[in-house]
């Protein structure tokens, strides 16, 4: 019997509010409807000039970072008042080790950071191989959890876990209470699952942890990360109506900025994208935290 079965509904609906404080949002119905709070992935700020004081001018509430040795980089982002909400880090099935031996170590020293492990995994027969990818990750799991920390599967395109259904998958034989999913939108439309996104949300809901989002175009034949990918308040896909959705759900979570080769000037892309972002909060009548 998994850790989710053995739940009653009544402490499974305590565990899912208490997330959500933790994450920065309520689960109040009485209250007025709070922003998500929104960061940036760091691939936003390449090239931008002392980025925590920027995304703190601009408003952004935090950023989402790359790799496990970043003890100094998540204090000089708090000093400026700005959250790390989560680290990239992979895991591969066609390795041995599947992943960096110095993770325990470099986990360890994350303690007290509350900085999810967003964790893509990479090899193996897609679909196939779900028992040793559940193994893997709950190896990193346990060491997660002796940092009190929590690990999202982040579904990539191409990858092992490609899409949220994927990382639902795996997720549920990992049976971790710290291992959840994320919604990341721009790979959902790639892997044509756009249409589907209404499940998505209401499947994931009770694992979900991060989303992510970005500016892009309805997936077409022909689109490439060009189009799915773009600065928030271009393209035609209703990104608002997509945050409307999961507030609608009850997603209380951060979300975040994918800016993966976007073009231009990464300040004005910036600016750009927290403005349509305040504009999608007023749509939602969302209140600012």
């Amino acid at each position: 019997m998994s850790f989710r079965s053995m739940l009653p509904t009544a402490g499974l609906l305590c565990l899912f509010n208490a997330a959500f404080l933790h994450l920065g949002g309520t689960a109040t119905a009485a209250d007025p409807m709070p922003a998500f709070p929104f960061f940036v992935f760091d691939n936003g700020v390449s090239g931008v000039q002392d980025p925590p004081r920027v995304l703190q001018e601009l408003g952004y509430d935090g950023i989402g970072v790359r790799g496990l040795d970043i003890g100094g980089l998540v204090q000089s982002y708090q000093q400026a008042g700005i959250k790390v909400f989560s680290t990239y880090v992979g895991c591969r099935l066609d390795q041995t080790p599947a992943y960096d031996p110095k993770f325990a170590d470099q986990i360890a020293r994350l303690k007290g950071t509350d900085v999810i492990l967003w964790l893509t995994v990479t090899g193996g027969k897609q679909g196939q191989e779900d028992a040793k990818a559940a193994s893997v990750v709950r190896e990193i799991a346990g060491m997660a959890a002796d940092a009190d920390l929590r690990v999202a599967l982040y579904p990539h395109t191409g990858f092992y876990i490609a899409t949220t259904a994927d990382a639902l998958r795996v997720a549920e034989l990992v049976d971790r209470p710290n291992v959840g999913v994320s919604i990341n939108l721009c790979h959902e439309l790639m892997t044509d699952q756009g249409p589907q996104l209404d499940a998505t949300i209401r499947q994931s809901l009770p694992q979900l942890m991060l989303v992510s989002i970005n500016g892009a175009d309805d997936k077409r034949p022909g689109h490439g990360w060009d189009r799915l990918i773009q600065p928030l308040g271009r393209g035609d896909y209703d990104v608002c109506g997509f945050l409307k959705k999961l507030q609608a759900a009850g997603y209380r979570g951060p979300v975040g900025l994918q800016c993966y080769g976007v073009k231009g000037d990464p300040l004005e892309n910036l600016r750009q994208s927290i403005e349509a972002w305040r504009e999608y909060q007023g749509r939602l009548g969302a209140r600012a935290e």
